[in-house]
């Protein structure tokens, strides 16, 4: 058994993240399903699939559920899951959280979470050049 993961973005940029990060770390054992909500896209339909999605990803272990932001609908629908699966989910998706939750799939899902986290936050940088503060 392992944690299942269920990415919910806008427009497919989840699908383009999994895309990718799949190219990159290639076999990951991971279940993941992907739900992508558009601009036409029914709330009360998306809420019924990702209800569906998250039934078949948890064998047990539970699911972590990866949202491109906070307070928007794809975020929403995964909060409103905690009813129906033991889930933790995790904001702010991007490239780097979703290697380094490839990194480890053998992990439970709250040191799942915490990789996810901490793969996010560890993949944003600022590089300057000069200084911005100069008068």
């Amino acid at each position: 058994m392992s944690v299942g993961v269920l990415i919910i973005s806008h427009n497919g940029i989840g699908a383009a993240l999994f895309g990718t990060a799949n190219f990159m770390i290639k076999d990951s054992p991971l279940n993941i399903n992907l739900l992508s909500a558009n601009r036409d896209s029914d709330i009360d339909d998306l809420y019924e699939t990702a209800i569906v999605l998250i039934k078949d990803l948890d064998d047990g272990d539970g699911v972590l559920v990866l949202t491109d932001l906070y307070g928007s609908t794809p975020s929403n629908i995964a909060n409103s899951l905690h009813e129906h699966a033991d889930i933790n989910i995790v904001t702010g998706l991007n490239l780097s959280m979703l290697v380094r939750v490839f990194n480890y799939p053998n992990l439970n899902l709250a040191d799942l979470t915490e990789k996810a986290y901490s793969g996010g936050i560890d993949g944003i940088t600022i590089n300057q050049t000069s200084d911005t503060n100069e008068s």
